[in-house]
């Protein structure tokens, strides 16, 4: 397994879902609700999150092929999707999700946007596009992809004892320096982009 892809797909999408950051967002969508119904929507939720990546990661490259969509065209794209996402974390401009009438909020809005939003769909499909099928970067892939919805699982399930812990100040500070890091990940993107579309003419 390719260990350095490992590290910067689960970093990359842990700066992306936030974990820290959601905890108030769940705790505020589950409000009123028993303990065996937030931990129904904790796991629904992730699961939802990781069906949704993986089919775009499984199926994305065939989608943009179809479309005539080259790689660094993605990355760009990817990048500055990403920089606005990080100005947001760091400026505290996102607008907060709101439960949609009738709909389990395990799926609309925690499973998605919350957790699998644009950002994360996109930067899992370049980091598939950049593995072109290569075994130990597919499982490295796989592997931080299992491990992010894992870890946002525990943040999720124990997101009570967490908040207590943090506070809202701690979430915040959390929720700031992720922001710092997806910048500087969005930056790099959009700089690998250019560099391959001088490189190709």
């Amino acid at each position: 397994m390719n260990v350095g892809l490992f590290t910067s797909v689960f970093v990359t999408l842990f700066v992306i879902m936030d974990p820290p950051g959601t905890v108030p967002l769940f705790i505020s969508l589950t409000a009123g609700q028993s303990r065996a119904v937030r931990k129904k929507a904790a796991w629904q939720a992730v699961l939802v999150a990781f069906g949704v990546i993986v089919v775009f990661a499984a199926f994305g490259q065939q989608i943009l092929k179809h479309l005539g969509i080259t790689l660094p065209a993605l990355q760009c794209a990817g990048g500055l999707l990403l920089l606005l996402i990080a100005l947001q974390l760091l400026t505290d401009t996102a607008e907060d999700p709101v439960q949609t009438k009738n709909v389990n909020i395990a799926f609309v809005p925690l499973g998605t946007p919350l957790l699998a939003g644009p950002g994360a769909i996109v930067a899992t499909m370049v980091f598939v596009q950049r593995a072109n099928g290569s075994l130990p970067d597919v499982v490295a892939i796989s592997a931080g992809i299992v491990a992010i919805h894992l870890v946002m699982w525990l943040t999720l399930r124990f997101s009570g004892v967490i908040m207590r812990i943090l506070g809202e100040n701690g979430v915040l500070l959390i929720t700031r320096i992720a922001g710092l890091l997806l910048s500087a990940i969005a930056v790099q993107l959009v700089a690998g982009a250019v560099r391959d579309f001088i490189k190709a003419g």
